[in-house]
């Protein structure tokens, strides 16, 4: 694999509470259940109570966080676009669009020696079964539409753009749709999970076209 350009710095955030702690981390469990079942069962074959028991919680509880057995996987299929619009929000000012992007793809879907790409090897399973499933790719698509929202705001400020004009719109557009096609292409295949990162950094390189060129001197 090629050298990775540095990457913005991962910003943390504001520090969250023992009681959000704990709900992020009962969702993240209930989460890795549905996908497990989804995977060896298909979602056909896997009810919301199958996914509490797996997950060691009541089917309130699995409730209080999800409306299907589907919105279940939401939080693992949306992380890797959380972690890539969070990297990309910490590039410094004036940072040119398209080198930001692929900094901060490639530090997303591809996790630093010794950290695991779990929900990347879950996601590959749960694209794999969504053909046979139109709710699951429904909560896929609703994934990536919630993450071009909030892609906007952040491409627009490094391209200096107005967020509610065609171009900035567009730019989180095909940026959004280059990192969707990246890793449903990934997924089709067999290649190690670094693989996702590099097709990423391919993908947004090819739409390039509407990424507005630096500043002199950048």
């Amino acid at each position: 694999m090629a050298a990775h350009p540095p990457a913005p710095d991962r910003d943390p955030g504001p520090a969250l509470s023992l009681t959000e702690r704990r709900k992020a981390a009962t969702q993240h469990e209930i989460a890795l259940a549905a996908a497990r079942l989804f995977a060896e069962r298909g979602a056909e074959g896997t009810t919301a109570e199958d996914i509490a028991r797996t997950a060691g919680v009541s089917l309130r509880t699995f409730y209080r966080y999800f409306r299907t057995k589907e919105d279940a996987v939401a939080p693992l299929l949306a992380e890797g676009s959380r972690q890539w619009i969070a990297l990309l929000a910490a590039a410094g000012p004036g940072s040119a669009p398209l080198p930001a992007l692929v900094a901060a793809a490639r530090a997303a879907l591809d996790p630093a020696p010794g950290q695991p790409a779990e929900s990347l090897v879950w996601t590959r399973g749960l694209l794999r079964a969504m053909p046979a499933d139109p709710a699951l790719r429904d909560v896929w698509h609703r994934v990536h539409h919630e993450a071009e929202a909030a892609l906007l705001p952040v491409l627009a400020r490094l391209g200096g753009l107005d967020p509610a004009g065609l171009d900035a719109r567009l730019l989180a557009a095909t940026a959004n749709t280059a990192m969707r096609v990246a890793v449903e292409t990934w997924a089709a295949g067999d290649a190690p999970p670094a693989a996702a990162a590099e097709l990423a950094a391919i993908a947004l390189h090819r739409l390039a076209g509407p990424l507005p060129a630096p500043a002199a001197g950048d």
